[in-house]
């Protein structure tokens, strides 16, 4: 028999399934905040947004992408600062989007909530964990959008809807008043159509002074990682050196084989140097073994801010999700000191590598957003290297742009670009500069 809570909430997923055609499937609910501020100066005024359902807006339930979290918590006392600062800033909030269950997937697939529609490609995933905040943005729903991102959630999205997206440096935006997922790799990041809108969304959060532009030192072009690729390397790279020389010239430009640097640099990896990243064919080993240190922190953190909870609850999870918390929770934690032993190595010797101007380009992704409703083993393979890549920057701490570079075979391209920890101004401020010559060089190369 249905209770009266239960009733509720079967309505309330009725009525988002029937709105889902006219909003892309991006919002869990839709409801208005304006900016308590209405003056024409403010950064972000007369500008919409949108925030994944895991950051708290006062009297509202935050709900993590799961029914089942949703039926066993309260509405949220507080707002997350970083929902006020930009309300502050004068944008107006429209509402809550959908994501992945307990921000659990890179993928975008909700079982509960329906997947939102990616409007770049709407036969394939839309990325996850922060799928409705990019769904929104790219089906120009709203001016910009918030999500987090632990593992990859706002890059990937970001990719595969052929938008921009920014992930800060780890610990520059209070992730307060945002459900955790695991400490080490949480930030709160953004999306946007728009290199200026992104940039201001970012003036906003970092809530520091303005910097001025800087030219890059050193653009260095991660060869092995750009081989990853299963579209033709060149249509990523070959659009991003011309737009780089173009501004900056050709010396600017370096390459290197990045996975043999880190090899080198980083000994504590040989910790996570199975014979599983040796025998890969079309890996990495050096970026295999930082992704298995990343997830297992990762794993190690979740159980500890979600454990009992799921244990207690043992909450209805979607297929791959599922398998992935149960597997937070039977975790030991015994790799945990050799984890924070890679992340303090990385950020070192990737620090030294970029010094404080330069920046290390790599793909956001291996490839194209895959098929809706691929099988669990054949996404799990794709997880696995993108993972390669997205731990770059999350066992770093480092910030990353990523950013559409058209289409090829009709489905989305993007790169991504890195800076050292600290320099997200700087980051931001290259985008801007960078974006109309990467525009034109598209243009050239579609």
């Amino acid at each position: 028999m249905w209770t009266g809570e239960n009733l509720r909430q079967k309505e309330e997923m009725a009525a988002a399934a029937a709105t889902a055609i006219d909003d892309f499937g991006a919002f869990m609910k839709k409801f208005e905040l304006p900016s308590p501020h209405s003056s024409p100066q403010l950064p972000l005024h007369g500008l919409t947004f949108a925030v994944k359902d895991i950051f708290d807006v006062k009297g509202y339930v935050t709900g993590f992408g799961n029914p089942d979290w949703a039926r066993t918590h309260a509405a949220a006392t507080s707002t997350a600062p970083a929902v006020l600062a930009i309300l502050g800033a004068g944008a107006s909030f429209v509402g809550k989007t959908v994501m992945d269950e307990m921000a659990y997937s890179i993928d975008g697939e909700n079982k509960h909530y329906g997947t939102p529609t990616n409007p770049c490609a709407p036969d394939r995933i839309p990325g996850g964990s922060s799928s409705g905040s990019s769904v929104a943005v790219a089906a120009e729903l709203v001016d910009f959008s918030l999500g987090t991102d632990t593992g990859g959630s706002v890059r990937v999205p970001a990719a595969f809807c052929g938008i921009l997206g920014f992930r800060p440096s780890h610990g520059v935006i209070s992730t307060s008043g945002v459900i955790p997922m695991a400490q080490s790799f949480d930030t709160v990041g953004w999306f946007a159509r728009d290199p200026m809108i992104l940039t201001r969304v970012g003036h906003v959060l970092f809530q520091l002074p303005e910097v001025d532009p800087v030219q890059p030192s050193q653009v260095i072009i991660a060869d092995d990682c750009f081989q990853l690729l299963n579209v033709p390397s060149d249509r990523v790279t070959r659009v991003l050196i011309k737009a780089i020389e173009k501004l900056f010239g050709y010396q600017v430009v370096n390459h290197a084989k990045l996975g043999d640097y880190v090899k080198d640099r980083v000994p504590s990896l040989k910790h996570f140097m199975d014979t599983y990243c040796e025998n890969q064919e079309y890996t990495i080993p050096s970026l295999m073994a930082l992704s298995s240190a990343l997830r297992s922190l990762q794993r190690y953190e979740f159980k500890s801010n979600h454990g009992e909870w799921v244990i207690t609850v043992k909450p209805d999870l979607g297929p791959g999700i599922s398998e992935r918390v149960w597997k937070a929770i039977r975790t030991t934690g015994e790799d945990v000191e050799w984890c924070h032993a890679v992340k303090n190595e990385l950020r070192a010797s990737l620090s030294s590598l970029l010094e404080e101007y330069g920046i290390l380009a790599i793909p956001t992704v291996p490839g194209p957003p895959p098929k809706l409703h691929t099988d669990v083993i054949t996404l799990e393979g794709f997880r696995a290297s993108a993972f390669s890549l997205l731990a770059i920057t999350g066992m770093s701490g480092f910030c990353q742009v990523t950013i559409p570079l058209g289409m090829y075979n009709n489905l989305p391209v993007a790169v991504s670009l890195i800076a050292r920890h600290g320099s997200d101004r700087f980051l931001l401020n290259l985008v801007q500069t960078l974006y109309g010559a990467l525009k034109e060089q598209v243009e050239i190369a579609e």
